[in-house]
């Protein structure tokens, strides 16, 4: 029996298009509130379709010695160009990117996972210094 994490894709952005990019300082001041920016496809070009699209970003924090990650927030995107017209024939897309607020006492990692329609979960971290 397989777990999630055998399922979950990770890769290196700058080569495939379902990762998703964390872009934030690598170190803030403790307490002090810093934007993240979560987005998909930063350097390979990811579809915005009905067809084939993002569906949402979940952002996460595991602060170290912590024996559980707290989840930062979680963005769905909606529009794809659906339309009673057909496919793609929508007036509203929307784009895959997201921005989160936040602020931690403690140093630790971050996790945004994505979801494609059709490709699956894909994920990516990056570690988070305070000063």
């Amino acid at each position: 029996m397989s777990k999630i994490g055998d399922i979950v894709g990770k890769a290196d952005w700058k080569t495939e298009k379902h990762v998703p990019v964390i872009d934030c300082p690598g170190e803030v001041k403790a307490d002090q509130m810093f934007d993240v920016k979560v987005s998909v496809g930063k350097e390979v070009s990811h579809p915005n379709t009905t067809a084939h699209h993002i569906t949402w970003i979940s952002l996460y924090f595991h602060a170290e010695g912590e024996k559980f990650a707290h989840q930062i927030g979680r963005v769905d995107f909606s529009a794809h160009g659906e339309s009673t017209e057909g496919a793609d024939a929508g007036p509203v897309h929307t784009h895959h990117q997201a921005v989160f607020t936040m602020a931690t006492k403690k140093s630790g990692k971050l996790y945004a996972v994505s979801m494609c329609n059709i490709h699956g979960l894909w994920e990516s971290d990056k570690d988070i210094k305070v000063a």
